[in-house]
């Protein structure tokens, strides 16, 4: 039977206790984390969010009641315990906070008792990711998973902090809203007042938060939910968290200063790493150029380098004919690692690099003692393997990978994909080297081939470079964005853009997207009315905070961070949805359903 707390107040929590409180009472509530029972004396560890305060029971200081009560304790109960800070009579524990130190009761109270937990209760966890999402509640107890989200606590006051001094105003925006085509899916919301209608939830505040600056509010600040109906892997998730921000008056570099600022202040806050300003700058061909990706890791090197020249006049027909037929040939140089692999191991990358859409991979091995071996080479002249050794800067103990493709973006990524898989095989990529940088100048197209069509590499509202605008209507292709995106340490921490404010210029970009006036008008026609009436030049930035959160305490998954995420196939394990609705409640929407079958697992 539980018991009443009624009359007790907890003093401090279990790693608030210091030297300073020895000979002190204190009242402490909290889980048991194991219970060790010597006979004449037991051991508690008790724990909460803060940490763990080892408890002692002997006959004397507690009653006979109260020791027989704390024999019971078992991992979980729930308790409360007052009694005497006392210097630990045994062995310090040096990896506790309090490992000096521990309480010796006086008095007991189980306030709940616990059934056996499915897993332990413990510092990285070994079971399995399923089976505590299937019981979260527990594995949110585990002391790493709260540190993590007290961090996430932690960076979400900041922000709110940093940004309200430099004159933002936090401002709600709807969650329900109109379903547009642009983006990844929708999640849908039915209206049961207008039946056969929808609301969609929003993929980001991007239109709201336009509007706001068309309002007047200046500086809008946001720390949102968004929704994306897409697949999902490591650090994505179906509902996520957004640090939204709009400034008015702006152009790029008033946007970057204010961003700079907030993550030199979260560094410096959370992980008490300085960073300094200002942050590299990179355009996004540079990026794709040199790292084959527009989210670049800098903690390493293996640059890529282009030797399409000597390519295009060699003896090698593969490298030839690529270049003459339009196509390029790159590098990259794995400086001082071709002991680390061998001819096994770069089969393994051949076929690596295929899953990018390159064809092959070639090579040219140069060992410590100055033999060499290469896929390609006895294909080359002296001069022209002299030629591309000078061009990667190569040297004794170096390895050369070459992609030749009929498209330069494919080439690009390819090597850029293998740079970084390389660098994480030879343990480069360290976790806390912190390299932050912006990537701007994106392209304001792409191709999409499933839609047959040039869509917005970012949204339909960002703004094209100036000097790039006669381009809309000759080259669209060619034209580049006011856009910048941040990025950690091959990661994109958040993505912006200077908007488009004029409305013919803002219809022009719809046109150039494939939209019909008509069509237009019914998806965005109140934003264009809006400018219609004085729009001020603006721009803004959102983060992913999850993923901002996940980088900085050095994780892999955004799950780690989030109270309670959802698994890969988006469903959520301990409340097992989505799930199936009543037909009434069906009904009051006016939705008729196809029930589909799952089939049966092999």
């Amino acid at each position: 039977m539980a018991e009443s707390m009624k009359g007790l107040k907890r003093t401090c929590r279990c790693a608030e206790v210091t030297k300073a409180d020895i000979g002190k009472k204190v009242t402490l509530m909290g889980w048991v984390q194991k219970s060790r029972n010597k006979g004449g004396i037991i051991f508690v560890d008790l724990r909460d969010r803060s940490g763990i305060m080892q408890i002692i029971f002997e006959n004397g200081p507690i009653s006979e009641e109260g020791f027989e009560k704390a024999a019971k304790l078992r991992s979980e109960f729930v308790i409360a315990v007052e009694g005497e800070v006392m210097a630990r009579s045994g062995a310090v524990n040096e990896n506790l906070a309090t490992g000096e130190l521990e309480v010796k009761a006086e008095s007991l109270r189980i306030l709940s008792e616990a059934e056996t937990p499915p897993f332990p209760i413990e510092e990285d966890s070994k079971t399995r990711e399923e089976l505590r999402l299937k019981y979260r509640y527990l594995d949110l107890r585990r002391p790493d998973i709260q540190r993590n989200l007290i961090m996430r606590s932690k960076v979400a006051m900041l922000t709110r902090e940093f940004m309200s001094k430099e004159g933002f105003l936090e401002i709600e925006t709807p969650m329900l809203t109109k379903s547009t085509p642009e983006g990844a899916r929708d999640y849908l919301v039915p209206s049961r007042v207008h039946p056969g209608s929808f609301y969609a939830l929003p993929q980001s505040p991007q239109l709201f938060k336009q509007l706001l600056m068309c309002s007047g509010y200046d500086r809008y600040i946001q720390i949102v939910k968004c929704f994306r109906d897409e697949d999902l892997r490591a650090d994505r998730q179906p509902e996520f968290t957004q640090i939204d921000l709009e400034m008015s008056f702006v152009e790029q570099d008033d946007v970057i200063a204010v961003n700079e600022g907030f993550l030199q202040r979260v560094f410096k806050e959370v992980l008490d790493v300085d960073i300094q300003l200002p942050l590299p700058r990179m355009t996004w061909q540079d990026a794709m150029d040199k790292y084959g990706s527009d989210k670049p890791d800098v903690r390493f090197g293996f640059e890529i380098r282009d030797i399409s020249d000597i390519a295009k006049n060699c003896s090698f027909k593969v490298f030839k004919d690529t270049v003459e037929n339009g196509g390029t040939v790159r590098l990259i140089n794995v400086n001082g690692y071709a002991d680390k692999f061998p001819r096994k191991e770069i089969d393994k990358l051949g076929e690596f690099v295929k899953t990018y859409r390159a064809k092959g991979l070639a090579w040219m091995k140069l060992a410590a003692d100055g033999s060499m071996t290469s896929s390609f080479a006895k294909f080359l002249s002296e001069d022209e393997i002299a030629a591309i050794k000078e061009r990667a800067g190569a040297k004794e103990n170096d390895l050369l990978f070459v992609v030749a493709d009929a498209d330069w973006q494919t080439a690009a990524v390819a090597l850029g994909a293998l740079r970084c898989e390389l660098a994480k095989r030879l343990g480069l990529a360290k976790k806390d080297d912190f390299k932050l940088l912006w990537v701007t100048e994106f392209p304001q197209f792409e191709y999409s081939e499933e839609e047959n069509r040039l869509v917005a590499m970012h949204h339909p509202f960002t703004a094209p470079m100036d000097e790039d605008i006669p381009l809309l209507d000759t080259d669209p292709a060619k034209v580049r964005a006011k856009a910048y995106d941040i990025i950690l340490n091959g990661c994109e921490l958040g993505g912006g853009s200077i908007r488009i404010h004029d409305p013919e210029l803002q219809t022009k970009m719809f046109e150039a997207l494939g939209f019909t006036e008509e069509k237009a008008k019914e998806q965005f026609g109140h934003l264009i009315t809006a400018f219609s009436y004085g729009a001020p030049p603006h721009g803004g930035l959102a983060y992913g905070l999850d993923r901002l959160c996940m980088l900085l305490a050095g994780l892999d998954s955004i799950r780690d961070v989030i109270a309670f995420p959802k698994v890969q196939n988006a469903s959520d394990l301990m409340m097992n949805c989505p799930d199936i609705v009543d037909d009434k409640q069906l009904d009051d929407l006016s939705i008729a359903v196809t029930r589909v079958e799952e089939e049966p697992e092999a």
